[in-house]
């Protein structure tokens, strides 16, 4: 019987053919258009979907008025997500051409040149704010706080360990944030919580994920890897996949969660976010290919299929297609 592969192993097997990703080279305008539309990277904007979370907890998911306020703040946050990455690769170019993945990044690639993508990053800014000014003043002083957060991250504070997952979490708390204002929907502090607590979790993961696959070059792609410890980053899994879990049960059996979606059954939805952070642990543990382990994740069947039942099953609890009390 074969024995399973450690996370060293799978990472050294991930350098090894890492060059089947490198992007088709070219030259010319449609060749530096994909570069640009890389560099946003609308596959990250998926996020962005935490800025609807209080619209479907309150129950309002169908009503249009909030769904097309909820879809501008989405817009606006989709903006300064694409403008936040071209930042972020910008000031990480050096560091991103001595990374086995991120090398073949469009800046670090020299797919997008650098006054382009300075230039992309400043109508992407001002687009972001002026629409979020446009729907609401309160969306958009989130908006802002969430861009200096992640200003402040990419030029400083993503080299200090744990801060820079901290920093993370706050981005994912904003958006939710920023759901609630455009909807002009109050959030619940439990929605606020399990969401601090999931980027956390999701945070750490990216993080020992990408210890694994640096090795000894750790400093090299990311300065606050060299403070970072497998043992510390596993730990800090254990504690947020558990707290995640346990803060997310209490919602479902809050008597206040229970009278308001006039269901008792709520709580059996626990076991898919059990099952997905289990997932998440085991792609973090055993795939170390992707750019990330939550790239990684979005393209595993299982995980795809434990988080559509999540979905399918709340919105059934929740919109009144479920079992009468």
């Amino acid at each position: 019987m074969e024995s399973p592969k450690s996370v060293d192993d799978v990472g050294r097997e991930a350098l090894a053919d890492v060059d089947s990703l490198r992007p088709v080279s070219g030259e010319g305008v449609l060749w530096r258009v994909r570069g640009v539309i890389r560099m946003m990277r609308p596959h990250q904007w998926v996020k962005n979907v935490f800025v609807l979370a209080p619209v479907v907890f309150a129950k309002e998911i169908f009503d249009p008025l909030l769904l097309t306020r909820a879809a501008s703040a989405f817009l606006v946050f989709c903006l300064l997500a694409a403008a936040v990455y071209t930042i972020n690769d910008l000031a990480d170019v050096e560091a991103d051409r001595s990374h086995p993945i991120k090398r073949f990044r469009p800046i670090a690639w020299g797919q997008v040149p650098p006054q382009l993508a300075r230039t992309m990053a400043v109508v992407l800014v001002c687009v972001g704010l002026l629409w979020a000014g446009f729907t609401s003043l309160s969306l958009l002083a989130v908006a802002a706080a969430y861009f200096a957060l992640n200003v402040a991250y990419s030029l400083k504070l993503k080299h200090v360990a744990y801060l820079d997952v901290a920093c993370i979490s706050s981005g994912f708390v904003l958006r939710v944030m920023a759901g609630g204002f455009g909807t002009r929907i109050q959030v619940s502090n439990y929605l606020l919580l399990c969401t601090a607590l999931l980027a956390l979790f999701l945070g750490f993961g990216k993080r020992r994920q990408e210890l694994a696959v640096a090795m000894n070059k750790a400093s090299l792609q990311r300065a606050a890897l060299e403070s970072y410890t497998r043992r510390g980053l596993d730990i800090a899994l254990g504690v947020t996949g558990v707290a995640t879990v346990i803060t997310y049960l209490a919602y479902t059996l809050d008597p206040h969660t229970m009278a308001f979606f006039q269901s008792d059954y709520l709580w059996i939805s626990t076991l898919f976010v059990l099952l997905g952070v289990s997932r998440f642990l085991f792609l973090v543990s055993h795939r170390p290919r992707a750019e990330s382990p939550t790239q990684e994740m979005l393209k595993d069947g299982p995980f795809v299929a434990i988080m559509l039942s999540w979905v399918v099953l709340v919105m059934l609890l929740v919109y009144n297609l479920r079992p009468t009390r």
